[in-house]
């Protein structure tokens, strides 16, 4: 395994730490400010700007080798770098989840028409997306559990059900759910769900309510929604009815790695903050960087940080090479590890700031809050170490003693 950047990669990078430095980070206090004056859910005409510049900059939906030619390994770099600022620079380079993961299924399972109609304008930028899995009355990190229902009915399907915790659906710009159900509920466990496309304005669609984070509403929103009597073409089913689970499985792998990657960048920008405040401030008669305690936190952040990005590194060379399925243990991991890391990254920050670190004065509390919600979407960790532990009992020991 050789994980130095190629040269592909190392371009992208490059004008990826180009654009965060002269159009990202400047435009943090605009963003946020903007977002006081206009609701939390409102879109700062700032980012038109970006994603003026990230086009410029060729740094546009690099996430898709089909589209960007980078690898997923090679992709993870830059990645990496728009996890420092996690809320504006995956959106203005158009690598922002969920639409990342819906453009995917769009691109992999799509008819032509699907494609015209929704993938293109997605690609484009002009609209955002949601994915619609997560249910309030089952436990959703179970996916055989999902109870919506997704009912032929002539040249129609007919959907009832609730939905909660769908990213992106508090902007305005979110035209279009990709709705997990079940269409036939006698079948093998893995082959009831099917996955439909239904336009934010059809009738029986209701936004029931915007839920916080940690007391934090996302920009975009994580929301509950009601499917009653929701009726749609029946040309609006994702591949064949029974092919959820599948799809599902196809959409986290590389889904994953970008949410590790964003993770390790977050913990990069979490420690860079840490070691300022370390050089700046004193007690006790000393800088904080020259205190014991405060040079092991800096010291374990590095070590576990480094760790965790080979661990990711692993992983998504595994994907390029073998492919999703070969990866599944490894992607379970760099899921419970990556988020685990950044947690801890960002909490030894805050220590080091004190009351400043919980404060909106710094990224930090925000930080933190997304970390650990990192830690539940996409699947608890619990779930995720399940799957790591099934794995390595089936493993064959070339030893044991």
């Amino acid at each position: 395994m050789d994980f130095s950047l190629s040269p592909a990669a190392q371009d992208a990078t490059d004008r990826m730490w180009a654009f965060m430095r002269e159009d990202v980070f400047p435009a943090e206090p605009e963003w946020a400010a903007y977002l006081r004056e206009h609701g939390e859910h409102a879109t700062p005409p700032v980012m038109e700007r970006l994603t003026k510049s990230a086009r410029e900059r060729g740094l546009w939906n690099l996430f898709l080798p089909a589209v960007s030619g980078l690898t997923n390994l090679e992709y993870a770099s830059v990645a990496e770098v728009s996890g420092w600022s996690p809320v504006i620079a995956p959106e203005a380079i158009n690598c922002q989840a969920p639409d990342t993961g819906n453009m995917e299924v769009l691109h992999l399972f799509g008819t032509p028409e699907q494609k015209q109609r929704w993938l293109d304008p997605l690609m484009a930028g002009e609209i955002r997306s949601a994915f619609a899995m997560t249910e309030p009355d089952v436990a959703s990190s179970d996916a055989t559990n999902i109870e919506t229902s997704i009912v032929r009915d002539g040249d129609e399907y007919i959907i009832n059900g609730r939905k909660w915790w769908i990213s992106g659906v508090a902007d305005e710009r979110c035209q279009i759910f990709i709705v997990m159900g079940k269409t036939e509920p006698g079948a093998g466990s893995y082959r009831q769900q099917s996955m439909i496309l239904v336009p934010r304005d059809t009738p029986g669609v209701t936004i029931a309510r915007h839920l916080p984070i940690f007391g934090y509403q996302d920009q975009h929103g994580h929301s509950e929604i009601v499917f009653d009597d929701v009726r749609v073409p029946a040309a609006n089913l994702v591949a064949a009815e029974g092919d959820g689970f599948a799809i599902a499985q196809a959409r986290l792998g590389p889904g994953r790695i970008h949410h590790a990657m964003r993770a390790i960048g977050m913990a990069e920008r979490a420690l860079a903050l840490m070691v300022d405040r370390a050089g700046r401030r004193t007690a006790f008669g000393a800088k904080l960087s020259d205190q014991g305690v405060v040079r092991d936190l800096i010291a374990e952040s590095r070590m576990e940080i480094d760790q965790v990005r080979l661990y990711v590194y692993k992983t998504a060379w595994l994907i390029d090479a073998e492919g999703v399925k070969a990866a599944q243990s490894e992607i379970s991991g760099i899921k419970v590890a990556a988020p685990a890391v950044a947690t801890k990254v960002i909490d030894r920050a805050i220590e080091v700031y004190g009351a400043a670190g919980v404060s909106d004065d710094t990224p930090l509390a925000y930080f933190y809050a997304w970390a650990r919600v990192l830690r539940i979407v996409d699947g608890p960790d619990a779930v995720h170490r399940r799957s790591i532990a099934r794995h390595e009992l089936r493993r064959e020991r070339p030893y044991t003693g």
